[in-house]
């Protein structure tokens, strides 16, 4: 039996830092981590879009979390670096990068560790969070990323990207 796992079933999680908060995200989701480079600004994108990478040939939009979730940029530190997931944004799968302060590690999680995120408190929009994830005596915010990068305003550019990349690759 081959079924399809659904990101909801997994129990490992990479965790990041963003100004001071530690994440997760599933690890399923994540295709690598690269060292925080130069990026390439796009005019008339989100404030969040830092910009776009050049991903062995591809090209990787880099969405700052910090922005996206109404705080201050994310200063780049000698540990910040890119986190680059595939989201499945309007039924495509898109990659994108994330900038993290710093990426902590790959924990294990039973779906029994993930409580419901209180409507208060955080940060970040309650629609954006899976849960709160236990872990030994602290707790983490475990991401949606399908959410966080699939919002109205991030959408349209990975569209764009999508499109732009596939004429790049019929040669028009």
């Amino acid at each position: 039996m081959n079924e399809k796992k659904d990101c909801f079933d997994q129990t490992q999680y990479l965790t990041f830092h963003l100004a001071g908060e530690e994440y997760a995200v599933g690890i399923l989701q994540v295709k690598e981590i690269i060292t925080y480079g130069t990026l390439t600004k796009v005019p008339h994108t989100p404030a969040s879009i830092r910009g776009v990478i050049n991903l062995r040939g591809n090209v990787v939009p880099v969405v700052d979390l910090g922005v996206k979730f109404g705080m201050a940029a994310s200063p780049v530190t000698d540990r910040t670096c890119i986190v680059i997931v595939e989201a499945s944004i309007n039924d495509t799968q898109t990659v994108m990068g994330v900038v993290a302060d710093s990426v902590s590690q790959v924990i294990s999680m039973p779906r029994d560790n993930i409580l419901l995120a209180p409507a208060f408190g955080t940060r970040v929009r309650i629609d954006f969070l899976r849960g709160m994830g236990k872990s030994g005596d602290k707790f983490i915010l475990v991401l949606d990323i399908d959410k966080v990068l699939g919002a109205d305003d991030l959408a349209p550019v990975a569209a764009s990207l999508n499109a732009l990349e596939s004429t790049a690759e019929a040669g028009l």
